[in-house]
């Protein structure tokens, strides 16, 4: 099992749907590690580490628009470096 990390910005209609909070729901369920936050642009950042198949899930609900209330128009991901994060669990930052 390998560990992996990325970046993922959603843009759209993610704050104030509860974007965040269904996000973090899933990723504990997957045993993902890393957190949520809301951007000053309107978008919402993810950082998830874990086993490669979790995060792919995780990825691909994103994609389909996560919560029902949330309206994605696009979705960027960038691979980060797993040796330099460290995270315990995975948290919504404010």
């Amino acid at each position: 099992m390998s560990r992996v990390c990325i970046s993922i910005t959603v843009y759209g209609l993610v704050q104030g749907v509860g974007f965040r909070y269904y996000t973090q729901h899933l990723a504990k369920e997957l045993g993902l590690e890393g957190y949520v936050r809301n951007l000053d642009d309107g978008s919402v950042e993810v950082v998830a580490c874990g086993d490669t198949a979790q995060v792919e899930k995780l990825h691909a609900w994103l994609k389909q628009g996560g919560p029902h209330s949330a309206r994605i128009k696009k979705v960027l991901i960038e691979p980060k470096p797993a040796e330099h994060l460290d995270f315990h669990g995975f948290s919504v930052r404010y």
